[in-house]
């Protein structure tokens, strides 16, 4: 996993959990990166758990406001009639599977972001900071650090590895403020993922893969757990920084982040479990 991340002119960070050992093992693990979208798997949880407190209503009618489609960049509700209205559920479901930045900004108007920087704080993931619902436009490719939301690769890891403990145990869903149902409704969002270019990318085509992608002026990124036989195999969580935009081959870097990314995953799905 190193030589494939050393064979690279960019920065690669990775945390990978080994579930049928418990091994873990990571390359800068701990390093802060820009997040990206990758965030939104712990928006996600955090909202289910206000959600079990009785704070947040997954019903809620929300409006899609011309306001929101401002300067957004991924999913396909800025292109959708202003006036549209959907469930919460269903704003967290697009927050994920499309990565939609119109309902990111649906769910975090509904949440206090201090408080989810807290519950980030409590349940372990000592490096993650949540900024503003949406990154500024025009970021320049180095961009410093704190313009957007940060995380670690390991962080995410362990946000992934309490979500699976929560979907089987109530002791641990309540250590994430959540319930075993609401826990398992997360990973079947998660697995939900349509964007499957990162992770996903190298496995059988219908490898099941609970994940949240990302992408910034900075890079590409993944963090999932990954299935085999309906058992979860291993986590993996990669953040390729630094990216320039053209390789040294002429080809466009994103491209050679992805594959990065994919040939990471493809080589613990080779080995783990064997």
């Amino acid at each position: 996993m190193n030589a494939i991340c050393e064979a690279q002119p960019f920065t690669t960070t990775w945390y990978v959990k080994d579930l049928t050992t418990g091994e873990e093992a990571h390359r800068d693990g701990h390093l802060i990166v820009p997040s990206a979208s990758t965030r939104k798997t712990s928006i996600l949880v955090y909202a289910l758990s206000q959600a079990h407190a009785g704070k947040l209503d997954l019903a809620e009618p929300c409006t899609v406001e011309a306001r929101l489609q401002k300067d957004v960049t991924s999913g396909t509700y800025q292109y959708m009639t202003p006036g549209v209205v959907l469930p919460l559920r269903d704003a967290l479901v697009n927050m994920i599977i499309t990565s939609d930045n119109v309902c990111t900004q649906l769910v975090l108007e509904r949440l206090d972001r201090e408080a989810l920087n807290a519950w980030c704080r409590r349940i372990g993931m000592a490096n993650t900071t949540h900024r503003a619902s949406i990154p500024p436009a025009g970021l320049p490719w180095d961009h410093k650090m704190d313009r957007t939301a940060t995380t670690t690769a390991a962080d995410q890891g362990l946000l992934l590895d309490r979500l699976l403990r929560g979907a089987e145990d109530a002791e641990a869903a309540a250590a994430l403020g959540c319930s075993p149902e609401l826990c398992r409704l997360a990973l079947d969002i998660l697995s939900w993922q349509r964007l499957r270019t990162l992770i996903p990318s190298l496995l059988p085509a219908d490898t099941r893969v609970a994940h949240k992608t990302g992408r910034d002026a900075r890079g590409r990124s993944d963090a999932g757990i990954v299935y085999r036989d309906g058992r979860p195999l291993f986590i993996l969580a990669a953040y390729a920084d630094r990216v320039p935009d053209t390789m040294p081959d002429g080809l466009p870097g994103f491209a050679a982040a992805y594959a990065t990314v994919g040939r990471l995953a493809r080589a613990c799905w080779d080995m783990i479990g064997r």
